[in-house]
């Protein structure tokens, strides 16, 4: 598995990041949306079974290949597991051309000063080195703005890079991740902050410190731009957030350089009862307009 040929196509690729980490928070919900209710397991080895049965055929669709899709968030269970009697994040790279990545935060903790940090994280050195063995090229963790507090804001990223650093010594590629909710009437006050304070982060790294970003798709198309072309930004990457496929799209296409990284937008329309032709019809089609949005920029 080669690290250089993961981060050129990380850096220079066509295409987008698919967020397959629905946690344990989460899952109910995507399973839902996915046509499989509460009724259908007992636990949650049941209900992660369920879920893993659902990313494995995303992953193993036709279309779900390196060309339109450079890489995948995995979920640590996810991880753990096998497509096709291999390890996941092998399965990813050497079946599919897909770059594996990890979620590592533990969620989110209550809110303070308008934003959400997250929780405290004492195993992270221990769940990075299992991702270095496991063949995981970078992460990802998400805190959450709700205000657009000049104080949170700065803690929040101040957080996130902290973190960052810690995972980028273990030879990983961080995703930083602080999202704004799209609902907050300050959504465009909290997105310019967020600048400020992001590449005031960035400007301290060194030279062999590199980051990705994921952000909030922005009320001002470009809004990002500078972030985009900081060079210790390896890709700059966009959420949906809540906004339909159609809308996240739409607004995704008018900002230059930035990819989608979607979770829901991505597994929308998609049902546990398809066949797998439907199935494999409906996420190529899926593909296709997420692909095309983040090229468009």
């Amino acid at each position: 598995m080669s690290k250089q040929s993961q981060t050129d196509l990380i850096r220079a690729g066509k295409g987008f990041i698919a967020a397959l980490d629905q946690s344990g928070g989460s899952t109910p919900k995507a399973l839902r949306m996915y046509g499989v209710d509460e009724s259908a397991y007992n636990n949650d080895d049941e209900m992660f079974g369920l879920i893993h049965q659902m990313r494995a055929r995303i992953a193993q669709a036709p279309a779900f290949t390196g060309e339109k899709v450079v890489g995948a968030i995995l979920f640590e269970r996810t991880m753990d597991s096998e497509m096709q009697g291999k390890p996941t994040a092998t399965y990813l790279w050497e079946d599919r051309g897909v770059v594996p990545f990890l979620k590592i935060d533990k969620g989110l903790a209550d809110e303070t000063n308008g934003v959400r940090l997250m929780n405290p994280n004492p195993g992270l050195d221990a769940l990075l080195d299992k991702a270095v063995a496991k063949g995981i090229f970078g992460t990802k963790m998400r805190s959450v703005i709700d205000a657009a507090n000049p104080a949170g804001i700065k803690e929040n990223v101040a957080q996130q890079f902290e973190v960052a650093k810690q995972i980028i010594a273990k030879g990983l590629v961080p995703i930083v991740e602080p999202e704004v909710t799209i609902t907050i009437a300050d959504k465009a006050e909290a997105e310019d902050i967020l600048v400020a304070e992001i590449k005031a982060q960035l400007d301290a790294l060194s030279d062999d410190q590199n980051v990705m970003l994921k952000l909030t798709l922005p009320e001002k198309a470009n809004q990002y731009q500078a972030l985009v072309d900081h060079p210790r930004v390896l890709r700059a990457v966009a959420l949906s957030g809540g906004y339909s496929r159609e809308q996240a799209n739409d607004m995704l296409s008018k900002n230059c350089g930035m990819i989608a990284s979607f979770s829901r937008a991505l597994t929308e329309g998609l049902s546990a009862q398809q066949s797998d032709d439907e199935f494999n019809t409906t996420i190529a089609a899926t593909i296709d307009c997420i692909y095309e949005a983040s090229i468009a920029g």
